[in-house]
């Protein structure tokens, strides 16, 4: 059993960290950590994701988002505890896209792209997104990548937050550019586009 995404569970064996970096009254704080080690990506994230396209057996959107509900969940080759365990998610609350059902077991899609199969009990409706690597820029030498988390829904708004790639976003609703998260104690705005975990143009409520 390989435990690839081990990536996604907070410790000190991963080569590459992700944490939320808040700015209040100057005073620069650390909302919340994980550590994620590097994998190859498989596919493309951000704008131009797959959109919902049709139905499952359950009467919802296939693919549509979810999220983990356990801080561990096995990712099998099949629908069924007799396959083969590809990897484990070790962090509950991550983004997943559900690709296909078939009876209690959903076939999901990662934000690398990686595709297995995993027990329906193990997710939740819950939305939520991860901020992507591609959409915090460039930056200087030394210096970290962040997304600003704003208080209105305007790039021009002040930033109550700097979070980095990776940060697991609450999200609260959305109108298809804009999306009103929640991080920590911390809650406001940050592009659509710049997460993974909700479509191009979706609206939640």
């Amino acid at each position: 059993m390989t435990t690839r995404c081990d990536r996604y569970r907070a410790g000190a064996h991963s080569s590459t960290g992700i944490r939320a970096i808040v700015l209040v009254a100057g005073v620069v704080a650390v909302l919340a950590a994980a550590t994620i080690s590097s994998g190859p990506l498989h596919a493309q994230s951000g704008p131009g994701a797959t959109q919902p396209y049709g139905v499952g057996a359950t009467g919802l959107p296939l693919p549509r988002f979810v999220s983990l509900k356990s801080d561990r969940v096995q990712v099998r080759q099949g629908p069924g505890t007799d396959h083969k365990v590809l990897w484990v998610f070790s962090r509950v609350g991550l983004p997943v896209e559900i690709m296909q059902e078939f009876e209690n077991w959903r076939q999901i899609r990662d934000q690398d792209g990686s595709v297995g199969w995993v027990a329906h009990a193990l997710l939740s409706a819950r939305r939520t997104a991860v901020v992507l690597a591609w959409a915090a820029g460039q930056q200087a030498k030394g210096t970290t990548r962040t997304v600003p988390l704003h208080v209105e829904a305007s790039t021009s708004a002040n930033s109550i937050a700097l979070l980095e790639p990776g940060v697991v976003c609450d999200i609260r609703n959305c109108d298809g550019r804009w999306c009103n998260v929640s991080v920590g104690d911390y809650r406001g705005y940050i592009e659509q586009a710049k997460l993974w975990g909700v479509y191009p143009g979706e609206a939640i409520k």
